[in-house]
């Protein structure tokens, strides 16, 4: 029998990779398991992040941040013509409006368009949207 295929970490496309792995770092309480400097000829700005869950957190245990020189931060709700979301974050939480003080803390912003009660769609400093919802 082959033995199944897992996915480890997800990469998140950023900016500044670094900046944006600190944000998820105060918000979601992980580990810096790598903060690389630029390459040669990049801006200061560029870069390579990674964090991991604490031992024994369900679900994915890490989350990389990468470089992107051409990054453009997607429109949510989506908007013909803008940067589409490709992926998001989907963040259990025990009490949602407590992580959501926590991600505005760590310098999120709540996005203009609730569709749902019981989630909270946020935006991370970088553009990107994060949903996070009752556990």
């Amino acid at each position: 029998m082959t033995q199944p295929l897992y996915v480890s970490s997800v990469t998140v496309a950023a900016p500044d990779p670094r900046a944006l792995a600190a944000f998820y770092q105060r918000m979601l309480g992980w580990t810096m398991t790598a903060d690389d400097p630029p390459r040669p000829g990049e801006p200061a700005e560029a870069g390579w992040a990674q964090l991991a869950a604490p031992p024994g957190t369900p679900g994915l245990m890490r989350l990389n941040f990468e470089f992107e020189a051409e990054y453009t931060a997607p429109a949510w709700p989506s908007v013909e013509g803008r940067q589409h979301i490709t992926a998001h974050l989907d963040i259990p939480a025990r009490d949602v409006d407590a992580a959501a003080t926590r991600a505005l803390e760590a310098g999120a912003r709540l996005a203009e368009v609730q569709p749902q009660e019981d989630v909270r769609v946020l935006i991370d400093p970088a553009g990107h949207p994060f949903c996070l919802f009752q556990a």
